[in-house]
């Protein structure tokens, strides 16, 4: 069984159809973000309060398998020691001293609810973005203890709650949670189904990223974390390979394709070889480190006459860009697999 990529079912409305849930769900992304944060304004507000009696925490933990996105947001900003623990527990030094958030979009994750219990035990200040009545929140009962509620399993939908809250106490940077919405919102318009080939980057991108094997890349934390949310959402699209991480870890991919002669005939000598391309998420971070990697990068791929995609944004915000990088390389993932057909 051969599987091509048919880039006429991009345009294709019985094709699309079939995936509406999907491209809803992602069309919804802003929605999310405005309706989770209301609902969880009047509890934000209340543990805002309650922090002005307390000093300043020795250090922020970020608990739970879905810390690791509050740690690409937090660790370059954060006024005191901040460490991210995805392990179902606490770190031995962990106390009344400190500050555990936690993110639990779900609330049934029994690792998570087991280092919220840890927490509430060990006297710490807690704070747990969750559904109400869930697993999380029943572990989560203290005298230092906020639940800010939450009715989806979106994770950043719930990690702008937790960072409304570290920005309003001082901890944080901020994530106006309706410039995070105006992002994903732009990007769902620019992203439509309901767009054609012609002006629907998404749609483009898929087409490029048909036949290769993917090499992703971003620059700043942020830049990086989305590159590697992006590559996953490409080999659950396609089961194929799709690479993301460092420059360093990146180069020896590019370095190793076959350098290509321009005057080669690409139907009399294909081999079937998929070549690497590399995709750039790029999020407007220049600093010198940055800079240095992506010019390191580009020259790979123009020695070795590899394909470059950039996708860019120019969100107001760090969460906002992050967002709006992530939800446009999650359409073109999803549009790879509209095209995938098997014969």
């Amino acid at each position: 069984m051969v599987t091509w990529f048919d880039e006429s079912r991009l345009d294709d409305e019985t094709a699309l159809a079939g995936s509406d849930l999907a491209l809803r769900a992602l069309a919804e992304s802003g929605a999310r973000v405005r309706r989770t944060s209301g609902e969880a304004a009047g509890a934000t507000a209340d543990a805002v309060a309650r922090a002005q009696d307390l000093s300043r925490p020795r250090a922020v933990i970020a608990a739970g398998p879905d810390s690791r996105l509050l740690r690409a947001v937090l660790e370059p900003w954060c006024p005191v020691p901040f460490v991210a623990w995805p392990a179902p527990a606490l770190p031995g030094w962990a106390g009344s001293l400190d500050l555990v958030v936690v993110l639990a979009p779900d609330g049934s994750d029994p690792g998570t609810a087991s280092a919220v219990a840890e927490a509430v035990r060990r006297g710490c200040q807690l704070v747990v973005a969750c559904p109400p009545t869930s697993l999380v929140a029943d572990h989560a009962a203290g005298r230092w203890s906020t639940i800010l509620p939450t009715t989806t399993r979106d994770q950043l939908a719930t990690a702008v709650v937790v960072l409304d809250y570290l920005e309003r106490v001082s901890l944080g940077p901020r994530a106006d949670a309706e410039q995070v919405a105006e992002a994903l919102d732009a990007v769902a318009i620019s992203c439509s189904p309901h767009r054609d080939l012609a002006v629907n980057p998404a749609k483009m991108l898929a087409i490029a990223l048909a036949d290769t094997n993917p090499v992703v890349w971003g620059g700043s934390v942020l830049a990086a974390r989305a590159a590697r949310r992006v590559a996953e959402s490409i080999r659950r699209a396609t089961g194929r390979t799709a690479l993301a991480g460092d420059a360093e870890h990146l180069l020896p991919v590019i370095e190793a394709a076959r350098q290509r002669d321009v005057f080669d005939d690409p139907f009399a000598d294909d081999t079937g070889e998929r070549r690497p391309m590399l995709l750039v998420l790029d999020d407007g971070a220049e600093d010198a480190v940055v800079r240095e990697q992506r010019g390191r990068l580009l020259a790979a791929a123009a020695d070795r006459r590899v394909r470059v995609e950039i996708v860019t944004t120019e969100a107001p915000t760090e969460v906002a860009r992050y967002a709006s990088l992530l939800l446009s390389g999650t359409y073109a993932a999803e549009y790879l697999r509209i095209g995938f057909v098997e014969d």
